[in-house]
């Protein structure tokens, strides 16, 4: 190899790993001056807040009303999670194993509340829900939340299914099975360990959803990144080191349920999965 090309190369590589660094620095600079202010006493023109407390996070908790703020957003997240896999799995193995005609509009439709910002499609869906009497109800944030979710599954599962030998139904068929009893007791062991990747990026994607709940959801209705808008946005003078407890709560949410998801699926078969599908 040319010296003139090595220098080249390594010179990018320098420059790749340099804006690499400086990004995490930043990132950590920023969660950690939070996490800090969530626990400091005083933090004003100093490095280091003059002491430490939790007092914070119980005044985040008794102030935004967190508990119900959890039950509800878990209870959102939850019945989001189950209704977009008993939607979006039957359909994913209908789209795997059928072909007709439309079929690739129909994939492209799919893929639109994916890849389209959510607040595009969100206002009007939002108007639809409050002129049916949903708006602000924990049922309208549910069903705002399905459009994006259930498309996610279908295209995460297909992959999946498609991997699966047709030959197993058939041999299933031969010995008396009908499709019910192939789908529960053949097909979704098989398909457990891409359900469970599905689901859980699904809990994860709605717990971060802000736009869709945001503009759907009512004072009874919020989810916990809705609240934490309002708490910074909402009138009158409170404590920011108070805020920025509530917003350690919600990172560490997100994060424990980010954990658990990346053990079950790994983003880099995902991406090789889905070039070997476009080949």
């Amino acid at each position: 190899m040319p010296k003139d090309t090595t220098i080249s190369a390594r010179l990018w590589a320098f420059a790749i790993w340099t804006l690499v660094g400086l990004f995490l620095i930043n990132l950590l600079g920023l969660i950690g001056s939070v996490v800090t202010s969530s626990f400091a006493t005083r933090w004003l023109g100093t490095w280091l807040p003059a002491g430490f407390t939790t007092r914070w996070y119980f005044s985040a908790w008794a102030e935004f009303q967190l508990d119900d703020v959890l039950t509800v957003t878990f209870q959102i997240v939850f019945a989001v999670v189950f209704l977009s896999g008993l939607i979006g799995v039957p359909v994913a193995y209908a789209m795997a194993r059928r072909n007709f005609p439309g079929k690739q509009l129909v994939m492209i439709l799919f893929l639109l509340p994916i890849l389209v910002p959510p607040v595009t499609f969100g206002i009007p869906l939002a108007t639809v829900l409050y002129k049916v009497g949903l708006g602000g109800s924990i049922t309208g944030v549910i069903l705002a939340n399905l459009v994006p979710t259930v498309p996610f599954v279908i295209l995460v599962m297909i992959p999946f299914i498609e991997q699966v030998d047709p030959r197993i139904e058939s041999a299933a068929r031969v010995f008396g099975a009908n499709t019910r009893q192939v789908f529960l007791h053949v097909l979704l062991p098989i398909l457990t360990p891409g359900v469970l990747a599905a689901l859980l990026l699904v809990l994860v994607r709605t717990i971060a959803m802000f736009e869709l709940t945001f503009l759907t959801a009512g004072p009874t209705s919020q989810t916990l990144v809705v609240a934490l808008y309002y708490s910074v946005f909402a009138a009158g003078v409170r404590a920011v080191q108070s805020i920025d407890a509530m917003a350690v709560i919600y990172m560490l949410t997100t994060l424990v349920w980010l954990i658990i998801a990346l053990r079950f699926v790994n983003p880099t078969q995902i991406v090789a999965r889905a070039k070997r599908e476009a080949n």
